[in-house]
């Protein structure tokens, strides 16, 4: 193991932020095991930005150019935080200079480009050693985690079916800036966006996608204004009068065929009153569980298991989630039952699971890992077959490598 591993986060927006945050965080997490984390570079274009990012969050310095990044002998690991279509160049450098690559979801905005990064990391890791992974922070959620245990366990019975969405705000007002998410293909907006997230939550929960079907999409707001300079994150304001088209889908809804069951999955990025709101339930013939992203700390579950007596009272009940449960116990200062838990830690979850891949901590000790580049293509293909499906007015298409 490294006496200690140098950081940086490529991005210094809503994400990079939480990057930053959660890999100042991530040795605090469970037993000491982590080698040192050195905070050392903040890379983005923006010299106000990056500068002030870097400052806010204890790292080193500041880089405008990611090639300084890529040439830095003092960092080790990177996570890329910015717009998709920007994903291919950085990563494949910075694999190329031997560098650990978290990237954030969705891995590009070609499948092309995935696959293209994907050999890049396969050549990196047997060249180097270098890892490449890919950020589907919810996935050490406690509260996903459990549920996915009742699943697997058979204790929620037979799944019969699944429902969820994912419904944000952040588009809902019409003088929301144009920007880099609302440009691209069909698909790649509101799917592309807080899709991917709950593609991969039910595809934990429900087994691999097969294939989906009912693809619609719409996009309410036709038009945005051109922003005055750059657009961080979901702010408003300081646009011009000029409008110019949005290209992708504000809304998406479809119906999937998994391996446990069969589900339907709606997103929307204009969603009035749902700043952030991933919602899901799953059915079984024992039960049922229901989890939300507003209420982080707690699962909403029913057991038939509690016999006939337990009719007259049946429903939902509430469980607080606390170290009886997945990835709680040592996870935070307080680990206590009602403490709750947010997604600003799953962030940290996810860096510290990355970090421990990096260090060579056993996997048996650690977090579960981070996803790789392969499982970035799969989720791009899952959400490419339900642009087709849309675009064939709802017919059903075969997620590739669904059946396995």
């Amino acid at each position: 193991m490294s006496e200690s591993l140098g950081v940086a986060v490529i991005g210094a927006g809503m994400a990079g932020k939480a990057h930053a945050a959660a890999y100042r965080a991530a040795s605090t997490l469970f037993s000491p095991t982590l080698p040192a984390i050195r905070l050392v570079s903040i890379g983005d274009i923006s010299e106000e930005l990056g500068a002030a990012t870097a400052k806010r969050f204890g790292f080193e310095r500041h880089d405008a150019d990611w090639r300084d990044i890529a040439a830095a002998d003092d960092i080790d690991v990177v996570s890329v935080v910015v717009a998709n279509s920007l994903h291919r160049e950085i990563v494949e450098g910075l694999l190329a200079a031997g560098k650990h690559v978290l990237c954030e979801k969705p891995l590009s905005d070609s499948i092309e480009d995935a696959r293209a990064m994907a050999d890049a990391a396969d050549a990196a890791q047997a060249a180097s050693g270098a890892i490449a992974r890919i950020g589907f922070s919810f996935l050490r959620a406690p509260g996903i985690a459990f549920v996915h245990e009742l699943v697997a366990s058979g204790r929620l019975g037979e799944v019969l079916h699944f429902s969820g969405r994912y419904w944000a705000d952040y588009g809902a007002r019409p003088d929301a800036p144009m920007s880099w998410r609302y440009q691209g293909p069909p698909g790649s907006g509101a799917l592309g966006d807080v899709g991917s997230h709950l593609s991969y939550v039910a595809e934990l929960l429900c087994g691999r996608a097969l294939d989906v079907s009912g693809g619609r999409f719409h996009t309410s707001i036709t038009e945005r204004p051109k922003p005055l300079g750059a657009v961080v994150g979901h702010t408003r304001g300081n646009v011009s009068d000029e409008l110019v088209p949005v290209e992708n889908e504000d809304y998406a809804a479809f119906s999937a065929r998994f391996e446990r069951c069969v589900g339907t999955l709606e997103v929307s990025r204009v969603a009035a009153g749902h700043p952030t709101s991933l919602v899901f339930e799953v059915f079984g013939s024992n039960g049922a569980a229901r989890w939300d992203q507003r209420h982080p700390g707690e699962v909403q579950l029913i057991l038939h298991e509690e016999g006939a007596a337990a009719d007259a009272v049946a429903g939902y009940r509430t469980v607080q989630l606390g170290p009886a449960h997945p990835h709680f116990a040592g996870g935070w200062a307080m680990d206590a039952p009602g403490v709750g838990v947010g997604q600003n830690d799953l962030f940290v979850h996810q860096a510290r699971a990355f970090l421990e891949e990096v260090a060579g901590i056993p996997e048996a000790e650690s977090l579960p890992r981070c996803r790789d580049f392969a499982d970035g293509i799969h989720n791009m293909e899952f959400l490419a077959a339900v642009a087709e499906s849309a675009a064939r007015g709802g017919a059903t298409v075969e997620v590739p490598g669904g059946a396995r």
